[in-house]
């Protein structure tokens, strides 16, 4: 027998559906949970989700049942669910993605059993100016986050010593994110080339242990960094979204002393959180990714690589 439930948040009324219905077997954890837990991170994750395109990765039918990402926001969704459009030159036409700026929104976006949130790097007011820069780093087999933690480090490095700080979270799957804090005025005409250029030039300096090229074949046993999501068409997972795996495992901020003792213990367990893990580093730490938000930072002109 399906659960239903009229709820008001902040104001909005909603009717959740199944709320019973199990979204990860292998831990049990349910949409109601889901919903749980998106609505007691919100005060965390909502700045981090203000103003920007949304793309929706929905498991309808649990992590184990397939999943589809949406860029266009539902037709089917209330009133004051709020969209921005953006050219896509694929379809040559405007997507009109959702937009999270309340919690009521989160809510019916869990509702729909989308688990993951990926968001711009930019701000629908301007989607050509990205507020920050990102690396992705993506462990190719038998590497893992262990092996990204050693290439973030001279990530972090490489940047200090252009006087750019970096901040770092767990993607929630396999591997690590990094994110230089902009918040001025730049293109990503700009930080997409300087973010290939730092690849290569690490690349360069550790052939065996990373690679700055798309090509998966040449990924094996090395950290790719991926520059590339560095792009007004793209969509990157936000900090403190669930992720599809076994476990409600979560992007998670991490402390650099964190990032050390993960290269030093080579223990990949100790940086995977799950939903209940993050709550409780929220009670502690408050949000360990406010610097992103915050944070203005000049980039360099890219001959400072040279």
């Amino acid at each position: 027998m399906s659960t239903y439930a009229e709820v008001e948040v902040d104001g909005r009324k909603l009717k959740l559906s199944n709320l019973e219905k199990i979204l990860y077997p292998q831990s049990g954890f349910t949409k109601a949970q889901v919903i749980d837990y998106y609505t007691r991170v919100a005060p965390v994750l909502l700045p981090h989700l203000r103003d920007r395109p949304l793309t929706l990765k929905r498991y309808p039918n649990g992590v184990e049942g397939g999943f589809f990402f949406e860029k266009e926001c539902p037709s089917h969704r209330p009133a004051w669910v709020p969209t921005t459009a953006v050219w896509s030159e694929g379809n040559e036409r405007d997507v009109h993605y959702c937009v999270v700026n309340e919690l009521a929104t989160l809510v019916w976006a869990a509702n729909l059993a989308d688990l993951e949130l990926h968001t711009s790097l930019s701000k629908k007011r301007n989607i050509e100016r990205p507020t920050t820069m990102v690396f992705d780093l993506d462990p190719g087999a038998p590497a893992n986050i262990v092996q990204c933690a050693q290439v973030a480090l001279w990530l972090r490095q490489l940047l200090a010593d252009i006087g750019l700080e970096a901040v770092a979270k767990t993607s929630g799957s396999k591997g690590m994110q990094l994110y230089v804090p902009l918040n001025t005025a730049v293109t990503y005409e700009r930080t997409k080339p300087f973010a290939h250029k730092i690849a290569q030039i690490l690349e360069r300096e550790h052939p065996d242990r990373v690679v700055s090229n798309m090509k998966k074949v040449l990924r094996k046993g090395k950290i790719f960094i991926d520059w590339s999501q560095n792009d007004a068409h793209k969509t990157t997972v936000c900090v403190y979204s669930l992720r599809a795996k076994h476990i409600p495992t979560v992007s998670t901020p991490l402390l650099w002393d964190e990032v050390e003792r993960l290269w030093r213990s080579k223990k990949a367990a100790s940086v995977e959180f799950d939903a209940a893990d993050v709550l409780q580093r929220v009670a502690a730490h408050g949000d360990l990714f406010a610097p992103v938000l915050e944070k203005k930072q000049k980039l360099p002109a890219l001959s400072v690589l040279d």
